[in-house]
């Protein structure tokens, strides 16, 4: 940059500490911010700060990031959303749902009204810590202060069951996203299906298959040939007839049971 006669401010130092955390260049994320600023006299603030608290959080250095909040207070830094967002994000997302809580009414305290990210971020903590009456009377809170739920927020929800095993939390959500008068995507089908299969229920899967591909086919191949074979291998060899058929009218050709 000074080959080029432009300055290094704080947002171009802003710049590459965010790179550094799009490349999961962690560690020198947090090397760069101790270093640069002495250097060349950059002032760190807020958001350099929050970038940093971020990168923690993505190491799972929960400890770290807070102690990159309690340094901005020190240092008579204001956190902004974007701060309170980032550490919000760490604390739902590892299970740390009563600091998660705390900060919440920390953030609210400081004047800053939630969003529908942070809403998110809420929903998903107590989705995760099984707090799911919590979690319904989030959905109704966000609908009275005007944000709707969308396709992508279930979609989050659900993404998380199949790693947890919870398939009737993920059908419950499903079954929430069509209440809600959400249209389910492709995002939807493909995580739903292959997870229904998993846990030996076909007949939902099926279902699932049938009502996208009479429509908009949603899933591929591969993931009909894994409800087909499903079908075929419990006996139930005249849905798996017809599930072949309804794909074929949408060009999704499938390597078939010899019987089928």
């Amino acid at each position: 940059m000074p080959d080029f006669n432009c300055k290094r401010t704080v947002r171009s130092f802003c710049a590459l500490l965010s790179t550094g955390v799009h490349a999961k260049k962690f560690h020198k994320v947090e090397e760069l911010f101790r270093e640069i600023p002495p250097k060349l006299s950059i002032d760190a603030e807020s958001r350099s700060y929050t970038i940093l608290i971020r990168a923690y959080c993505e190491m799972g250095s929960l400890d770290s990031a807070c102690s990159m909040f309690d340094e901005m207070e020190k240092n008579e830094i204001e956190p902004t959303l974007f701060t309170f967002k980032a550490l919000l994000e760490g604390f739902y997302k590892n299970n740390m749902y009563v600091k998660g809580e705390k900060l919440w009414t920390l953030m609210q305290s400081r004047g800053f009204a939630p969003d529908a990210q942070s809403y998110r971020m809420r929903l998903l903590g107590m989705v995760f810590s099984n707090q799911n009456s919590g979690a319904v009377k989030l959905i109704e809170e966000m609908a009275l202060k005007g944000f709707k739920p969308d396709v992508d927020f279930f979609n989050a929800l659900m993404k998380g069951f199949p790693l947890e095993g919870k398939l009737g939390e993920a059908k419950h959500w499903y079954e929430e996203l069509l209440k809600r008068k959400c249209v389910p995507d492709e995002t939807t089908y493909m995580t739903l299906i292959p997870f229904l299969c998993e846990k030996d229920n076909f007949d939902m899967a099926a279902q699932l298959c049938s009502v996208t591909l009479r429509d908009k086919p949603l899933i591929d191949a591969s993931i009909l040939k894994c409800v087909v074979d499903g079908l075929h291998g419990k006996g139930k060899v005249e849905e798996a007839r017809k599930l072949v058929k309804l794909g074929r009218t949408k060009k999704l050709e499938i390597d078939l049971p010899l019987d089928l």
